[in-house]
């Protein structure tokens, strides 16, 4: 028997990858994509979201891209996977992104496919949403001077793109590398860590995703999840699921306070 069937789950809930079906959209998620949404209908240019690790900022990038309707948006999620990207990365990925079928080699003539491009699809009466996961890796002053200069595609009825950057803190430091650009971060989000109620609604909501008839968390558990983990939803996940395996080998139906602290300890929490 897997720990999967010892609890009665169709699956396991408290997986690290990015999963939108368990994704817990708590109020604060809710009021930030709402002025997320409002940012970009309105063309605000660029908009800022900023967490710790683990706060779950991929999964709230993933959700969003599916709050637009491709009919009206041409939205994109770019990952950026290392720190020494450069600008001319970021400008062959905009254009592939955004279909451009032949990519020039030298840059001026990538700006100008990419201009033609943007314009093509404003006049088609489509807004151009690019988001970047893992922004602080933009660390390249260069970068944030070809963003600027992007940012400055537009005509007489708006911006012909807009930019959402996803990142730990130190993207506001990288951003002070091109003051201008920082100076037109339209919007600003932070993502903050849960709260123990949230905690709570957030494990059941969880567990009930993944098709659990009970709650097999004590209150004590919970509580001690909350404290072990800082409200860190990533740690909450890691918490909670060798919480579960402890309590399948010991063939225990509840998870109480003893069995989080055992795995607080294992864990280095």
């Amino acid at each position: 028997m897997s720990v999967k069937d010892f609890f009665g789950l169709n699956e396991l809930p408290f997986n690290n990858s990015p999963d939108i079906k368990f994704f817990y959209k708590s109020k604060e998620h809710e009021e930030i994509i709402k002025r997320l949404v409002y940012a970009i209908e309105n063309n605000k240019g660029l908009v800022t979201v900023i967490g710790q690790i683990g706060t779950g900022k991929t999964t709230l990038a993933r959700l969003i891209l599916d709050e637009f309707d491709t009919d009206s948006y041409e939205v994109a999620l770019i990952i950026v996977v290392h720190s020494e990207v450069t600008s001319e990365w970021i400008l062959k990925k905009l254009i592939m992104q955004l279909g451009v079928d032949e990519i020039p080699t030298d840059k001026p003539s990538m700006l100008s496919k990419l201009y033609q491009k943007l314009s093509s699809l404003m006049e088609s009466g489509k807004k151009v949403v690019i988001m970047f996961d893992e922004a602080q890796m933009l660390k390249n002053k260069d970068v944030m001077e070809e963003l600027r200069g992007i940012l400055n595609f537009e005509t007489e009825t708006g911006k012909l793109i807009n930019f959402v950057l996803f990142g730990m803190p130190e993207l506001e430091d990288n951003l002070r590398l091109d003051e201008p650009l920082r100076q037109r971060v339209a919007m600003r989000f932070l993502l903050k860590p849960f709260d123990l109620q949230a905690v709570k609604v957030y494990i059941e909501h969880r567990l009930k995703v993944a098709g659990a008839k009970i709650i097999f968390f004590s209150d004590n558990a919970i509580k001690g999840v909350y404290r072990h983990s800082g409200g860190i939803p990533r740690v909450i996940n890691t918490i909670c699921d060798n919480a579960m395996f402890e309590a399948y080998l010991v063939k225990s139906e509840t998870i109480d306070e003893k069995i989080i602290e055992q795995v607080a300890v294992d864990l280095g929490l």
